[in-house]
């Protein structure tokens, strides 16, 4: 019987990977990316994402509702299952796979740390710096990390006002109003 545990999946592995999905599509809003903006990069791609997936994980960590942290963990996994994909996909050999997928869950952990003690405080002053330490090593260029951070603090209160239910079931609404 042991053995077929190894094939079961995980109650929400579908709607982490469906709700990971979500994210990475509002990160590669094409509005977001440009000169005056996020550099169009692997490492500003990997910024977006990892900012708009640290949004939706902070979101279902903080619904009361039992299985948010299950939830927040199966998107996380998605994340670094995709991370794992993508970087085979580029042709990094095997051998340093995990060496290159550990710093990115480095990278991922202490930048949603920095913003989840910014949104926690509603401190736009520390998301803006937070995101221009981050995003733009050598400076952003100007009003840049102010808008990302009022989108980033937009997106946040997009997803706080969504039910948990149409997390749980794969849905998410990361479209921000107009």
């Amino acid at each position: 019987m042991a053995l077929f545990g190894l094939f079961r999946r995980r109650p929400h592995e579908r709607a982490g990977f469906a709700l990971y999905t979500a994210a990475v599509e509002a990160a590669r809003d094409p509005a977001l990316f440009g000169e005056d903006a996020v550099p169009d990069t692997l490492e500003g791609r990997f910024d977006l994402v990892a900012l708009h997936a640290a949004l939706l994980v902070r979101r279902l960590h903080r619904d009361p509702d039992p299985r948010g942290p299950a939830l927040a963990q199966a998107v996380f996994d998605a994340m670094f299952a995709d991370m794992d994909l993508n970087l085979r996909e580029m042709g990094v050999g095997d051998m340093s796979i995990g060496k290159r997928v550990r710093r990115m869950w480095e990278a991922f952990h202490g930048r949603a740390l920095a913003y989840e003690k910014a949104l926690a405080a509603a401190d736009a002053p520390a998301l803006e710096a937070a995101l221009a330490r981050n995003v733009w090593p050598d400076g952003p260029p100007e009003g840049a990390a102010s808008r990302l951070a009022a989108h980033a603090m937009a997106f946040d209160a997009t997803l706080a006002a969504q039910p948990f239910e149409g997390f749980i079931a794969g849905r998410a609404e990361m479209g921000l109003p107009a």
